[in-house]
């Protein structure tokens, strides 16, 4: 049977990282998040998982840079306040999961396929279930819409192409799906 799960943010994260003038990567996390699965090892048809993003809850340790990523040049997070994750399949790999599913920036979904590892889980002090999963994928964020970027004097761009994203996922079960187990 397929146990539920409610992610627990404050024991989790939704990261990214980018590259910055061709030398060096920004990495940046988003503060408000959250989502659900549901996980049966037995049957992965029955597994599903959705994380929705406030993309105004961007943060790069930079105010300046964060104000810029919300604005219309990148995630224009006035008009489009919500990143979404929801999976479409998920399959056993050699070294865990494959996760597909709709990846939705800007207004613009794509499928994305993320490698996921399922880290362990177990009772916590409090009696409740816990699981942890680390996921992460690669995006080309243009496909998104997210096309500003600024010419170097030395060549090259200001800003890669390229985002990698890692989300480390502990998720407390819903009592109701463990004791129906």
């Amino acid at each position: 049977m397929s146990t539920q799960w409610k992610i627990d943010t404050s024991h989790s994260s939704a990261g990214f990282s980018v590259r910055h003038m061709l030398i060096t990567k920004v990495h940046g996390r988003f503060a408000r998040w959250g989502g659900t699965l549901s996980f049966d090892e037995k049957d992965l048809a029955r597994s599903r998982v959705a994380i929705e993003i406030d993309a105004a809850s961007i943060d790069t340790n930079e105010e300046k840079r964060d104000a810029h990523l919300r604005s219309a040049d990148f995630f224009d997070a006035e008009n489009h306040p919500k990143i979404s994750f929801t999976s479409k399949r998920i399959e056993k790999a050699v070294n865990g999961y494959r996760v597909t599913g709709d990846l939705t920036i800007r207004g613009t979904t794509r499928e994305v396929v993320a490698d996921v590892e399922l880290e362990g889980q177990g009772k916590d002090p409090w009696g409740n279930q816990r699981i942890a999963f680390a996921g992460k994928t690669q995006i080309n964020r243009t496909d998104f819409g997210l096309k500003w970027n600024q010419a170097l004097e030395a060549g090259g761009v200001l800003v890669g192409e390229k985002v990698d994203i890692v989300v480390e996922v502990q998720a407390i079960a819903d009592a109701g799906s463990v004791a129906a187990e």
